[in-house]
């Protein structure tokens, strides 16, 4: 089996294959594999064989990991819902219950941003002094 190409359809796909079609590496597919995210279909021989789905699969994981999901909330949203929740119904749950979470962290990143101000600004001569400053400014 050769690289695989923009609109060529093959039944099955080698692990290496879906690797360059999904720009993933290969041992993030096994990874995914190990976490039941993704399932091969077979082996033809040592290798991996997966079904060209896999391709979809892999872009949904990797769309749902760029926004903050984890591979449990991910695993959730390719199979925890009753097989009548369409996708628009999982994405919304998952999201509505991501969005506090997400609000949590995006309010830590703003306090480390203002220490990260009030450091770049200490003129302390020693850690010491800085630290006794700190400890007094409380």
């Amino acid at each position: 089996m050769g690289e695989l190409r923009v609109g060529e359809f093959r039944s099955e796909l080698r692990i290496g294959e879906v690797a360059r079609a999904s720009g993933l590496r290969a041992s993030a597919i096994r990874y995914y594999e190990e976490r039941g995210l993704v399932r091969p279909v077979g082996r033809h021989g040592n290798a991996r064989v997966y079904d060209p789905d896999v391709l979809d699969r892999l872009a949904v994981i990797e769309l749902a990991k760029s926004a903050g999901f984890s591979l449990g909330e991910i695993r959730k949203l390719l199979g925890g819902f009753a097989r009548r929740a369409g996708p628009g119904k999982r994405w919304r749950a998952l999201a509505e219950a991501k969005r506090p979470e997400l609000a949590q962290r995006i309010e830590e990143a703003r306090r480390m941003l203002d220490l990260l101000d009030t450091l770049v600004t200490c003129e302390c001569p020693t850690l010491e002094d800085c630290g006794r400053a700190l400890r007094e400014a409380g």
